[in-house]
């Protein structure tokens, strides 16, 4: 089975950005962004390159990804 981590959360409080910021600026809403966070949610391509643009990091560098 898969298994999807992030760095949300820490790239979150480098910015001083809320839940709540950062779920405006992707246009989603904050429990979006709390089920990506706790990876309860695999993010479309497309939120991920948005949440990646925001913090100006590869997507690689804010999401891990492992097959198993």
């Amino acid at each position: 089975m898969a298994q999807m981590s992030n760095k949300i959360k820490i790239f979150r409080a480098e910015h001083n950005m809320t839940q709540e910021d950062l779920a405006i600026k992707c246009d989603v809403t904050r429990q979006t962004i709390i089920a990506v966070e706790k990876n309860k949610y695999i993010p479309s391509l497309e939120l991920a390159f948005k949440i990646a643009i925001i913090f100006k990091q590869s997507i690689e560098n804010i999401f891990n990804y492992r097959a198993e």
